[in-house]
């Protein structure tokens, strides 16, 4: 399930009294403020002020499933402490029954709610800034496209044209810390053919991307390249890119891409 239909779903989640806890963590380890696994007491000390408060309610229920979704919270996140990214988010509750888990490559704000229902302000707000969204890097000779949802590259597919066989295909998914080296041809320097041949391929990767966007859910297209070659590739596309950047990122980590892209 894309995150958009998934919180379409939380949307329409309720209960008939509190039932759902839902948890933000910011667990960055480049935030100064999460050294030495700060996030563990953020995450303790945030659990025991709900804990605390529904013991004055003195409802056994509500303290019963919330100590069942604290447990198994935190199993959750501890199972997980070696690979954490920026932030998890967590959506939780017993009956009905509810588990919706994120882990985040963007920035999370801490914080923690027992409601009827989940709270989504924040993870809204979050979606709006990083949705999914295809990251398209057109050079001479090649395409390269990141499917990214949430700070986070889903995957990676490149298109490589040959301009003297005039054949072109999809290569296979690369490791996306493989640093390579791309030819920075100016579209205005190509002869007549070459520029033509590159012409094509161009809108045949224009086909496959508006694709991509109907097959992956993209709300968003970005293009990133120099400036000729950016704004030759936009030109082919149907869909108006959400931004055209003139700069060259295809020696860059796609981390460093997701940055420049999301947080320009």
């Amino acid at each position: 399930m894309s995150l958009s239909k998934e919180l379409e779903s939380l949307k329409g989640f309720r209960c008939d009294k509190r039932c759902v806890l839902s948890v933000y963590l910011n667990t960055n380890p480049g935030d100064p403020e999460q050294l030495n696994g700060a996030w563990k007491i953020h995450l303790k000390s945030g659990m025991k002020r709900i804990e605390e408060y529904l013991k004055l309610s003195k409802d056994p229920d509500e303290i019963k499933a919330f100590g069942i979704l604290k447990e198994k919270v935190a199993q959750e996140i501890e199972h997980s402490q070696n690979n954490l990214n920026k932030g998890v988010v967590i959506f939780a509750s017993i009956e009905p029954e509810l588990w919706s888990v994120h882990y985040v490559q963007v920035p999370v704000k801490t914080s923690f709610h027992w409601e009827d229902h989940p709270v989504l302000e924040e993870m809204e707000y979050m979606y709006k800034a990083y949705p999914e969204a295809g990251i398209i890097l057109p050079s001479f000779g090649e395409v390269r496209v990141l499917d990214t949802a949430m700070g986070f590259v889903e995957d990676e597919l490149k298109y490589r044209f040959d301009p003297n066989l005039e054949v072109w295909g999809k290569q296979k998914r690369m490791d996306p810390t493989n640093q390579h080296v791309i030819g920075s041809t100016k579209v205005d320097d190509l002869e007549p053919r070459l520029k033509e041949n590159l012409g094509r391929f161009y809108k045949g990767m224009a086909d496959i991307v508006e694709r991509l966007k109907k097959e992956r859910g993209w709300r968003e297209i970005h293009i990133t390249g120099e400036a000729e070659l950016a704004k030759a590739f936009a030109e082919t596309l149907r869909t108006i890119p959400t931004s055209c950047i003139h700069k060259n990122l295809n020696n860059s980590s796609v981390h460093d891409i997701i940055h420049q892209v999301f947080e320009k």
